[in-house]
């Protein structure tokens, strides 16, 4: 049986299956993601195959399949940044706090998500964290920033370290 919030969804969009996007988007602007189940229950409602819906979730960058953490780490890895360390940076991140490149932290407290460009070589290598930029970062003064963010570290200045 779906949800509420599924049949609220689709009975704003009568149903009509060409809608899906408008539909996706208002589940994930609701969830912040969308959940598996949610998703299913839609393909039920809508009586379209779960594939459909999947191939349209994966096909666009700005659906998300998973929950999204408390705080978004963004790091520049474009070509100015990943010259200055960005890639040094990106895997002391991963390493520190068990996460993948655009994966959320088992404890749903940051989202680390590197990015082709924040616009801002003069000051790289950039990392922005929840629209904040940090500048002129390197390994240890990502890090600073982000256990910031856990409450393990509290001497971090705006922007490097």
């Amino acid at each position: 049986m779906a949800s509420d919030l599924i049949k609220t969804i689709v009975d704003r969009y009568r149903k009509d299956g060409d809608m899906l996007i408008p539909m996706l988007q208002d589940l994930q602007a609701d969830m912040s993601y969308l959940p598996p189940e949610d998703l299913r229950d839609l393909a039920k409602e809508l009586d379209i195959p779960l594939m459909r819906i999947y191939g349209i979730t994966t096909f666009y960058s700005s659906f998300r399949l998973a929950p999204m953490g408390q705080h978004e780490v963004n790091l520049c890895m474009g070509t100015v940044c990943y010259l200055k360390g960005a890639d040094k940076i990106s895997t002391a991140i991963c390493e520190e706090f068990n996460v993948a490149a655009g994966g959320t932290t088992g404890d749903r407290l940051f989202t680390y998500a590197p990015v082709n460009c924040v616009g801002a070589c003069a000051l790289a290598p950039v990392m922005v964290v929840d629209g904040k930029y940090h500048d002129h970062m390197t390994p240890d003064g990502a890090l600073k920033v982000i256990r910031k963010l856990k409450g393990e570290d509290t001497d971090v200045k705006d922007g490097a370290s």
